[in-house]
C-alpha cells in the first residue's frame, strides 16, 4: 500500500510540475490566441457559405461567439489549476473556485453579446445588456471580495504529527488525479458531442457538482487526521460554499449574481470564525 501511494504521489508531483512550467503555460497562452482566432475565421467563412454545410451547421454565424469559444477554453485551464490546488491547501482550492466562478460570470457577459445583431439595435440588446452588467459586476464584487478572502488566511498543518500531515496530502493528491481524469473523461464527451452536432451538457454545472462530493470526502479524509472542531467546521463549511456556488450556476439572471457574492461572503465569514477559534488563548500571569 505505501509503495501504491509513493507511486501515486510522484505521478501527481510529475503532472504538477510540468503543468506549471512556464512554457506549459506559454503552450496554453498560444492555444487560446489561436483558437480565438481560428473561430473567428471559420464564422466568417460560415456566413459567407464558404464552408460544407456539415461543417457551417456546427458554427454559430454570430462573431461574438469567438468570445465563448476562447473563454470557455481559458476556464477549462483554470478548472486543471484547481485539481492541483486541491492537494495543497483546501482554503486556496476554496478561493480558485471564487476564482473560477468570477470569470464565469464574465464569460456569461461575453454570452450575451451573442443576442446582439450585427449591426447593432439598441432596443434588441436592452435586456441582454442588462444582464451583462450584473454579471459583470457580480464578477468584480466576487473578484474584490478574494482579496479580502487570501487576506485572512493563516495556512496552519492538519496535525501536529508530520507523519499524519504527509498521509492527508497524499491523500488530497489521489482525490486531486481522480477529479482529473474525471474532467478529462467530461470534456473529451462534450468535444465529441459537439463535432456530432449534439446539444452540450453544462460543464462547469457538472463540474461544480462533482466537486460538492469531493469536497465531502475530504472532509471525511481529514477525519482520520483531525477530529478538532474548527477544522471540521471550517472544511464542511467551504463544501457548503461549493453547494452554493453550485446553485448560482443554474439560477437565473441576478438571482446567479446574488448567490455567488453570498457564497462568496460566507466563505469569509468561515475563515474568520476559524481564525477566532484557533487563536492561541492568552495566558495570564
Amino acid at each position: 500500500m505505501a509503495a501504491f501511494l509513493r507511486r501515486v504521489v510522484g505521478l501527481y508531483d510529475w503532472l504538477e510540475q510540468i503543468w506549471k512550467h512556464k512554457r506549459t503555460e506559454r503552450i496554453a497562452a498560444n492555444l487560446l490566441i489561436m483558437a480565438f482566432l481560428a473561430s473567428l475565421v471559420l464564422i466568417e467563412l460560415a456566413r459567407q457559405g464558404l464552408l460544407p454545410n456539415e461543417l457551417a451547421d456546427l458554427l454559430h454565424k454570430n462573431h461574438y461567439y469567438a468570445i465563448n469559444v476562447a473563454f470557455s477554453m481559458l476556464l477549462g485551464l483554470e478548472v486543471f489549476g484547481l485539481v492541483f490546488s486541491l492537494a495543497n491547501s483546501v482554503s486556496v482550492s476554496v478561493g480558485k473556485q471564487f476564482e473560477i466562478l468570477s470569470l464565469i460570470l464574465l464569460r456569461h457577459s461575453f454570452n450575451e453579446i451573442v443576442y446582439f445583431s450585427e449591426p447593432l439595435v439598441w432596443e434588441e440588446a436592452l435586456i441582454p445588456l442588462q444582464h451583462m452588467l450584473s454579471n459583470a459586476g457580480g464578477g468584480l464584487v466576487i473578484f474584490l471580495l478574494l482579496g479580502v478572502y487570501y487576506k485572512l488566511q493563516h495556512h496552519r498543518a492538519i496535525s501536529r504529527d508530520t507523519g499524519a500531515t504527509e498521509h492527508f496530502i497524499a491523500s488530497k493528491k489521489i482525490v486531486s488525479l481522480m477529479l482529473m481524469v474525471l474532467f478529462s473523461i467530461i470534456g473529451t464527451i462534450n468535444g465529441s458531442r459537439y463535432l456530432m452536432g449534439n446539444a452540450l451538457g453544462d460543464f462547469f454545472s457538472l463540474f461544480y457538482t462533482i466537486l460538492v462530493f469531493s469536497d465531502v470526502l475530504l472532509v471525511l479524509i481529514s477525519l482520520r487526521y483531525s477530529s478538532s472542531f474548527p477544522i471540521v467546521f471550517r472544511n464542511s463549511g467551504f463544501a457548503v460554499a461549493t453547494v452554493l456556488i453550485r446553485l448560482a450556476l443554474t439560477a437565473p439572471p441576478y438571482f446567479n449574481v446574488l448567490l455567488g457574492i453570498g457564497a462568496m461572503v460566507f466563505a469569509i465569514g468561515i475563515t474568520l470564525a476559524y481564525n477566532i477559534f484557533e487563536q492561541p488563548p492568552h495566558s495570564h500571569t
